[in-house]
């Protein structure tokens, strides 16, 4: 259970966030203001009216407690930080899952975006910090340097089971 109150002037809640026994271990606003998630002890995250507190939004994927959620500075993707070791990342307009990132060796704790969007930064009960290059244009180039020769047909027909590589994607 989670509830919002105004504490300028009235002091009053404005939301009472009570599902059917829903634990919420962590919540978020939107940066316009006007959402609300919430990490839930039910393996999902929900995205709220921020206003009326109607529920947007269920997203379904973690094995274990949602234990944060954090809203992208465009406020167009949440993220979600499980016990289950796994961080998610979703458009919050549809709820599709866009991305899923691992590595961490124990429940993730905390999740936080850079500013401008382009990082995210995970923590985790395995006493580590990572932080992920989301922008594509970031990955990209990241790629570019790593990767220094595009693979002959033959190597993506063999990997790949393709009998022609894909051109190389041009980014501005």
């Amino acid at each position: 259970m989670a509830e919002v109150w105004e504490v300028d002037t009235s002091r009053q809640m404005l939301l009472n966030l009570s599902g059917d026994n829903l634990t919420v271990e962590s919540i978020a606003w939107s940066p316009d203001g006007k959402r609300l998630a919430t990490g839930n002890g039910n393996f999902t995250a929900s995205v709220l009216d921020g206003g009326t507190g109607k529920d947007l939004l269920t997203l379904s994927g973690h094995r274990g407690y949602v234990l944060s959620v954090g809203s992208s500075p465009d406020g167009k993707r949440l993220a979600t930080a499980s016990w289950d070791q796994t961080t998610k990342v979703w458009n919050t307009n549809g709820g599709e899952e866009l991305l899923t990132l691992s590595g961490h060796s124990g429940p993730v704790a905390s999740v936080a975006w850079s500013p401008d969007g382009k990082r995210l930064a995970t923590a985790s009960h395995d006493t580590t910090v990572q932080v992920y290059a989301i922008d594509i244009r970031d990955l990209m180039a990241l790629a570019r340097e790593r990767v220094t020769a595009h693979p002959s047909d033959a190597a993506c027909k063999k990997y790949l089971h393709v009998d022609k590589c894909p051109p190389l994607p041009v980014f501005p």
